[in-house]
This record gives C-alpha cells, structure tokens and sequence, in this order.
C-alpha cells in the first residue's frame, strides 16, 4: 500500500482574524481623564489602579463598558430602543476592538421588601417549580408557592356572540397564589405608635402635634384638623368620644373648607402613612428619618411567623421539608439536602439547582440563607450574588468589569475570589478589575496606573505594564505595593468599656463581650462571621454611638458636597446677610436659579429612542444662577466662584478677611481630614468616586455628637495610600476623647489597633462566636485564628 508523501509546508500565516487582540482606547476625556490613550489586552486580567478619584471607574466603567452597553442596544430596533435607557457616547475619540461588557459593579440591589437572595438569583423559582412537582399535598402550580402572588377568585356573567346570538354564560376564575393575606408578603407588618404623633394629654389647639414640621399656622397640617368640624380643637384628645377618635385617627378623604379654602380631610394614620412611609427612609433628612423610626415599629407577621407564605404553601413538603424552610436553611445546608434528592422525573431541574447552590458556596456566600432580604446584603455580598449567575456561564470572548471585588472580603477569602478572576479569563474572557488591594494587583498579566492625584489633579496613566515593572516603577501605588504596617509598640489603656450581654442577632451564639471604650477597637473576622450583627444590631441604643454603615449615599445631578454636608446652609446666610437679602437667592434649587435652566446649568435636549444631548446653559453660562444673584459678593467673590473653589480654598477663603464665617469653615475642616481638600464644592455628587462617596460620609458624620463611632468598612474605595490619612484622622479623633470601633479586613488597619475582637471561626452557623480578644500583638504571637496567621504573614512575623 502505497503513501502519498507531503512535503513540509511553512506555517500558514496568522489569520487576519486573529489580528484584533487588543481593546484601543484614544484620547478619552470623561470626567477627570485628560486625553488617555491606552492599549489594553484581551483575554487577559487587567488590574487598574490608582488613588480613589483619580479616573479609574471614570475610564473602565464610564468610557469602556459605557460605550460597549451603547453599542449592544444601537443593535435593536427603534422600537425596542425606546424603551431602554438611553446612553450619551463616551467622550473619547477612538474605542476600537470592543467586544460584549458584563459589568458587576458595588451597587446595591434594590431594598424593595420583596425581593430576597433567592428571588434575586433566580434560586427560588427552581424551588417553587422542584415543590409543586414532588410536593405532598400538592397544592397547585409553581405561583403556589410565591410569597408575591396572592390568591384571588371570582365569578360572574359574561356575554359571548355565537352563532349569531347573544348569549350569556356563567364563569369563574381562581388564582392560587402563596402570599401570606396578613402580611402581603413581606414577612412583617408595621404598627404606627400613636405616641410619637401627638401629646394625647392636650388639645389640638394647644399644641398636641409632635411631628416634625406641622406647625399650628399651617392649612395643610394643623388647621385642616382643628378647623375641620369633626373633632373639639379645644378638647384634650385623650377625651374624645368613640366616633372623634375614628374621624381624627381613620376618616376617609372627604373635602371641607378652611378660612374659604377648599382642602382635603382625611384621618392621620393614612395622612401619616402617604406623606412619610410610602418614601424612601434613605432620602430623609436626618430629623425626618428618625422620626419615622421613634414612630414606626415593624414586627414578625404573627400569622406566617416571617416567612411571607400562606398556611397551604407551607404546609406542602419534601422529606419532611417545607419551602419556607429550606429557604431559611443556609445555603451550604441546602445545597447539601438537595443533593441527597434522587428523584429522576425532576433531574434536569435538581441539576441546576445544585450548581447554582454550589456557586454560592463557592464563592463564599454559602452563609446565606434564600430568605434573606437583598437589600440587607453588603456591597461587597451583592456584587458577589451578582457572579453567581456567571460563573457556569458558556459564554467566552466577553468582557467582564469588576468594581473592586474583594470588598468586604477577608484577606482569608481574597485567594478564593482572585481563582475565581483567573478562571474567567482562562475560559477565554478579557477582564477588567478597578482594585486597591495588593493580594489581587498581584495577580494581574497587565496593570495601568492613573493618577498621580485625584480629581484634576489625576486623570493620566502614570503607569502601563506588569507588575514587577509597577513596583519598580515609582509611582504612588509601585511604591506603596509592599507597604507592610508595623505592629503598634504601645497601645492605649481602656477608659471604660460598653458591654454587650446575650447577643443573638442573625447568627450570634449568645455573644458577652465588653469592647474597651477611649481607644481604637477593631471586629474582624471572615465574612459572614457575624461582625455587622455584633457592631450595629447589639450595642445598646442610646449608648452616644454615631454610626456609620455602608449604605450608599444618595444624589442627584444637583446634588453636591456643599448640599449634602450642609455647607451651604451657612454659606447662603453669609451671603444673605453680606447684602441684605434673602438666603433663599443663593441656592440654585430655590429662588435664585437660572429660568431658562431652572438651576441645572445644563439644558437637557430629549431625542427620543436617541441619546439625550446636554448643553451648558447660554444665558447662566453654566453657573445655575440668575444674572442678578451674581452681582452680590462676599469677600469680593460671588456664589458661583464660590461653589467652584476646592474645599482647600474654600477652606481659606471662609477662614479669614470679610468672608470669615466659622459655621462654614468647621464643614470644610471635616472634608479636608478626611482627604478630600481637592472637591470642588459644586461638583455633582453623580460624579464622585465609591471612595469619595465614602469619605464624605464619614466627614457629614462625624458632625454628629456622639462619644462611640462605628464604622463598617471605612476603607472601602481607598487607596493604599489613602488608608494611612484615614488612620491618622482615626488617632485624632480618639486623641479627642472620642471611642472608635471599625469592622474591617484590612490589615493595615488591624496592625494598627489598640484591641481586636475577632469573630468566628467560619462564617454562618460556623460563625457567630469570639474567637479572640486582646491586642494586635497577642492575636500574631498566638496565631490561633485565620486573622492572627494572615495578619501574622502580612507584619512579616
């Protein structure tokens, strides 16, 4: 048998195909950036680094993903675009080799009380669907066993045409739904305590109302009641008959007149309920949100004991198991009874409800359970629930961005998040990572450094390269790479303590513990051990505590840090009193806005299913004031140079001279300890970083008066460099008297403590007990936990 012989040919040349192998960015300019051209790899790990604020989500986020999300919905009809957001083009000259952006950002999900971990992961409709199969007694279909479908029935007459004649027949419907009736499943039912509204010991007249902003003179609040005809304004409330407590308390709308105007009356419960609980307790001023809390008590729905199902759904189960406990189950609990189902007729569905538990233990969320309200999920836990759908995803040649991942995660738990990061670009993914911690920079094939500062004094690349050449490199983040904090020699002697008796919140075991007040007390421990529940759910109320959580802070366009720190409220008056006019001129929102603007200083053009086009104002120039408001000065400047002086000017300029106003200067004393002298006052709250987002809280705080601050994670967003400033304010502000406690993993912060309580030894019901207390020394020498060998390893012990 005879072979045909071959001789050798070259290696045919590369595909042309194979030439796109870079993602070219060119002269970008959103925000702070300043004309940054960058090439960065693909099917690569890019890590992008730099101060907070100096460009990296303003070029990852806001150019990269941005403009890949633009071009995605460009792909679908005008029909379907016009009901999908609509996203401006990027500011940037040439973006080319882009391919499909899957963002998992910080962002919270959404704090409605309906939607849970399971809900959100799409968890529970596996479970409602693995119920209605193999559940005993059946009940019903899949909606069955959701807690956001009530069950409804009707019956009545309907007229059909047939064959010509009108004919009527008798029909009915039913839906079985799961909702708990009591609670519309929300699993709680809020009660109005009737205390906090009015003195009941005195007359309307005389003043009964307690809530903030009814005052006596006003036709809305106050008057509509006294002068109503249903209630005795001079009679004590306490005193009145059956039928005046239902009118004052629970009268349907009705109108009626006062003093000729037509007003609607309607009871105080409803009023009450409209007019504060139907808004978001987040957006509040702070004298408003804590009334709604001394006011409104929210407890466990006595009739589905918290779980938001109806009797039926409950009653239905598998193995002894009802949906609402395995919901409450942790998720490794769950994933584990799961498995030992052997039930062929539903294979394909246990199958997939096996991988997606597991994906939640894999990437360390095993702690939760499926009923856990989402909107109590940390940042860091959310943008991990939001992997989960990814992670036994087909999909290759995409392009995933990552908003600081190990957020939230101790140092324990990094190494489990970064193979999650390789394993993704290994499937052939080009990854984009915004991160300041060293554990993950490490593992980057190409890094790109922005900086050298923050907001205009950052915006370029300081560095592009590895990370050996990064660390040779000079730059503030090369030089600060191997930055290791030494153990403290000395540490503070306690001045008191703040005891915590039998705390069993979430996961806790009947925690004693006393923290030591008048130093700088640090709660560690892996994620899901417990530290938030210990911190915030058990300190005893009214103990002076001033705390700071992670809630993000709210903002809209003309939202800036003058508005948000209360900065303006002195400033308007100095203005006001400088030249003898009112303060309400000096706000863009109020009076003294721009008409053809209304303050904005942009005027927005709608295009429909196109993007929407923002131009600067032509009459106001940008500056959101009336021509008119701009000829008053204080200190030779008018409101509009004002609000765009850094805090660092302001800080002068308000400190000394004709400007001189004390109210003022204490604000934008806070803002600069906390690193932010760079602001500018009238920056658009939209445009800051996490980590100045962050700092700004801190600084609006720390106004509050109080002896104990709490803080959950203070440096998240920050820099390595940014960490040392925030440990120097820390120092001061205990220097001062004051006590801090912060819950956090970075272990700059823990080395520098005067105490450490931490909590484990694993997360969940593995969790919830102390591991240890005592000084950062001890916990190293000791080495008897996973914080004391990972903080052993990162001093160098």
């Amino acid at each position: 048998m005879s072979m045909a012989t071959r001789a050798d040919t070259p290696a045919p040349a590369s595909h042309v195909a194979d030439s796109h192998d870079l993602i070219r960015v060119h002269g970008a300019r959103e925000n702070n950036l300043k004309d940054v051209s960058i090439e960065i790899p693909k099917r690569r790990l890019t890590v992008f680094t730099g101060v907070s604020g100096s460009g990296k989500s303003s070029l990852v986020f806001g150019t990269i993903a941005a403009e890949s999300q633009r071009l995605i919905n460009e792909t679908y009809s005008a029909f379907v675009q016009g009901f999908m957001p609509t996203l401006a083009r990027p500011e940037v000259d040439v973006l080319d080799g882009l391919t499909t952006a899957i963002i998992v950002d910080q962002q919270r999900m959404g704090a409605d009380p309906r939607s849970t971990v399971g809900t959100a992961t799409d968890a529970n409709a596996m479970l409602r669907i693995l119920f209605s199969r193999l559940g005993k007694p059946h009940i019903g279909s899949p909606q069955a066993f959701s807690f956001n479908v009530a069950s409804i029935s009707g019956a009545g007459a309907v007229t059909l045409e047939r064959a010509g004649k009108t004919v009527k027949e008798r029909r009915s419907f039913s839906i079985t739904g799961g909702m708990c009736p009591r609670c519309e499943g929300r699993g709680s039912v809020s009660d109005i305590d009737l205390s906090q509204l009015y003195d009941d010991s005195k007359s309307l007249a005389e003043g009964a109302f307690t809530i903030p902003g009814w005052k006596s003179d006003s036709f809305w609040t106050v008057r509509v009641y006294a002068e109503s005809g249903f209630v005795d304004p001079n009679k004590p409330i306490r005193r009145y008959t059956k039928k005046e407590l239902h009118d004052f308390l629970y009268k349907e709308p009705v109108k009626v007149k006062v003093d000729g105007v037509n007003l609607t009356y309607e009871g105080l419960i409803p009023k009450i309920q409209k007019s504060f609980l139907s808004k978001d307790k987040e957006a509040m001023q702070p004298h408003i949100r804590a009334f709604v809390e001394r006011a409104v008590t929210f407890t466990t729905c006595p009739e589905c004991g918290g779980t938001r199902l109806s009797e039926a759904a409950r009653s239905s189960k598998i193995a002894g198991i009802s949906i609402a406990d395995a919901c409450a189950m942790q998720i490794s609990d769950l994933a584990a009874w799961v498995r030992d189902l052997n039930e062929p007729s539903v294979a394909p569905l246990l199958a997939k409800l096996q991988q997606t538990l597991d994906s939640f233990v894999e990437i360390g969320l095993g702690y939760l359970s499926l009923d856990r309200p989402s909107g109590t999920l940390s940042g860091g836990e959310a943008q991990r629930t939001k992997m989960i759908r990814h992670l036994g995803s087909s999909l290759t040649d995409t392009t995933y961005v990552f908003d600081e991942p190990t957020i939230g995660l101790h140092p324990h738990d990094i190494q489990r998040m970064n193979n999650l990061l390789l394993r993704l670009r290994d499937k052939g993914n080009t990854v984009l990572v915004v991160e300041h911690k060293p554990e993950t920079i490490a593992i980057a094939d190409h890094v790109v450094d922005l900086g050298p500062g923050a907001g205009t004094a950052g915006g370029a690349v300081c560095f592009e390269g590895s990370v050996g050449g990064l660390r040779a490199s000079g730059t503030l983040t090369g030089r600060h790479l191997d930055d290791r904090a030494a153990l403290k020699q000395t540490v503070r002697k306690a001045t008191g303590t703040l005891e915590i008796r039998g705390a069993t919140r979430h996961n806790l075991r009947d925690v004693d513990v006393d923290i030591p007040l008048g130093v700088f007390v640090v709660v560690t421990g892996v994620a899901g051990s417990g530290k938030s529940s210990l911190v915030h759910g058990s300190i005893p109320a009214g103990a002076g505590v001033v705390s700071i959580d992670q809630s993000p802070i709210r903002g809209s366009r003309r939202s800036n840090p003058a508005t948000y720190t209360g900065l303006l409220d002195p400033i308007r008056k100095a203005f006001a009193k400088a030249n003898g006019v009112k303060p309400a001129l000096f706000s863009a929102n109020s009076e003294g806005a721009c008409p053809a603007c209304n303050g904005a200083g942009v005027i927005y053009t709608d295009l429909a299913m196109m993007a929407g086009v923002a131009t600067t104002c032509e009459e106001c120039e940008g500056k959101r004031f009336q021509a008119a408001v701009l000829e008053y000065h204080l200190g030779g400047r008018d409101i509009s140079e004002v609000l765009a002086m850094s805090v660092s000017e302001a800080e002068e300029f308000f400190g000394t001279g004709e400007a001189r106003t004390p109210a003022a200067h204490a604000v934008l004393d806070r803002l600069a300890d906390v690193g932010l002298g760079y602001l500018s006052l009238g920056q658009p709250l939209t445009t800051l970083s996490g980590g100045e987002r962050q700092r700004l809280k801190l600084a609006t705080h720390m106004a509050e008066k109080g002896g104990v601050y709490v803080l959950d994670e203070p440096t998240a967003g920050l820099h390595l460099a940014d960490v040392e400033q925030l440990l120097g304010l820390l120092d001061r502000l205990i220097d001062s008297g004051k006590s801090v406690i912060v819950v956090e993993h970075h272990q700059a912060v823990m080395a520098h403590a005067d105490w450490i309580i931490d909590l484990g030894p694993g997360a969940g019901h593995d969790g919830g007990r102390i591991v240890f207390e005592g000084t950062p020394a001890d916990l190293v020498a000791a080495r008897s936990t996973l914080t004391g060998e990972h903080l052993a390893a990162y001093v160098g012990a």
